[in-house]
């Protein structure tokens, strides 16, 4: 078997989200598990991978309260 190599779109997306949730989690006081939990339950995640572009060109405060946003959007609570 070999070693499949990324191309670096993915790479760069795999890094990104790797970053933001757990500055989500930080932000909103929960542990990165149950960050993940939240944003998969309320839309965070769907919207963080579709648009994790445009959103890794802002200020990480403002990435993380749009994808709050969008969660609230989609009834969480936190």
């Amino acid at each position: 078997m070999g070693t499949k190599v990324l191309d670096k779109a993915t790479s760069d997306k795999i890094s990104f989200i790797s970053y933001i949730i757990p500055e989500f989690a930080s932000a909103y006081k929960m542990n990165i598990q149950d960050a993940y939990r939240y944003l998969k339950r309320y839309g965070g995640y769907d919207y963080l991978s579709k648009h994790w572009g445009a959103l890794h060109t802002d200020n990480v405060i403002w990435a993380v309260h749009d994808i709050y946003k969008i969660c609230y959007k989609n009834g969480g609570l936190r």
